[in-house]
């Protein structure tokens, strides 16, 4: 008998048959490109090191690149295999020199990578831009090791290719309970007094520890093995661009850069291999239309892990109506109290 995915199993599962209406979406590129506005806000369906050379210069105001992490992973039937360390530097290296020309004077890049190919990135990044930061993400998910400890930490490196770059510090505070509120003449200092509680928008430093990977009760989350989650994005995009700016991603996988792209009021362009993955990308932009939401973000303001309680209360929400939290950020643990091995029913 076929396996239905449990009620609260949210996850993207269309496949290639299904989604020819999204994957007709996608566009080829065969020839060079004059003008970015040819082919904005689009997903290009092909292989990078070929497409990427048809790109206009000077077109991109912010790169955001997931490339394949120095691991032998199957991409659904596109293997990237693991390489003796000079060889991803090469690896890198290739595509650094293919994206840089693309980007303008003033724009940013960030690049993920977990703790191994960190050390190789972050080495290679500095021969072609301005190393500003090592951003490190909590990611919580990941399997437990007997040997070892268990790798629940991500890199981003963060850079420019000029003094002159965007940072929207504003954009990216992190509201939390102050716990020793300070006060002047009486008054508080940086932080609001509400009946639930005292709270500031604090400045993001350069760990995250209010993010999680997509899991399958969330609507974002596709299959993809290595998806990032949309909050995650949003903060890369808010903090180095502006309403309208390009943002670009060279490995596009599921979507979630344009995604996130499209709900923040940029425009995107993404290059994707996979046509399954271009399908997720559509879809997921097709939704995007109708739901601007993203969770963890609420009314301009970044949120922590397992807050929806305080979110409600600090929104007004006290009487349990979650309509409108729902949409916008679920509680993470409260999710994860399904046992995974019930995903599927009979």
């Amino acid at each position: 008998m076929p396996k239905i995915k449990a009620k609260r199993n949210k996850t993207i599962d269309t496949t290639i048959d299904e989604g020819v209406r999204y994957l007709d979406r996608c566009k080829k590129i065969d020839a060079p490109i004059k003008d970015i506005q040819e082919i904005i806000n689009t997903t290009i369906n092909g292989d990078f090191f070929n497409t990427v050379k048809l790109l206009p210069n000077n077109s991109i105001d912010l790169l955001i690149a997931d490339p394949p992490y120095n691991l032998t992973k199957d991409y659904h039937g596109n293997t990237f295999s693991k390489k003796k360390e000079e060889e991803y530097e090469k690896y890198t290296r290739e595509w650094l020199t293919l994206v840089y020309p693309l980007l303008k004077e003033d724009a940013s890049i960030y690049v993920c990578c977990d703790w191994g190919t960190s050390l190789i990135i972050g080495r290679v990044l500095q021969d072609f831009f301005k190393v500003r930061n090592r951003i490190t993400w909590q990611r919580e998910k990941g399997r437990g090791a007997k040997a070892n400890w268990k790798n629940g930490f991500e890199d981003i490196w963060y850079g420019t290719k000029s003094n002159n770059y965007t940072f929207n510090l504003e954009a990216v505070k992190i509201r939390k309970k102050v716990i020793a509120p300070y006060r002047v003449e009486g008054k508080p200092k940086d932080w609001q007094e509400t009946k639930n509680g005292n709270y500031r928008d604090t400045c993001p430093s350069n760990f995250w520890d209010d993010i999680t990977i997509p899991f399958w009760s969330m609507s974002e989350n596709t299959a993809h093995p290595t998806q990032k989650s949309e909050k995650l994005l949003a903060k890369i995009i808010l903090a180095s661009s502006m309403p309208g700016d390009v943002i670009f991603d060279p490995f596009l996988g599921s979507g979630t850069t344009s995604v996130v792209a499209k709900k923040l009021g940029r425009s995107y362009l993404g290059i994707e291999l996979n046509p399954q993955y271009c399908i997720w990308a559509e879809q997921r932009l097709e939704k995007a239309q109708a739901n601007t939401s993203i969770q963890g973000y609420v009314d301009g303001v970044f949120w922590d892990r397992n807050s929806l309680s305080e979110q409600n209360a600090f929104n007004g929400n006290e009487n349990g109506n979650l309509e409108k939290a729902d949409q916008i950020c679920i509680e993470y643990d409260e999710l994860e109290l399904v046992n995974p091995q019930n995903l599927l029913e009979d």
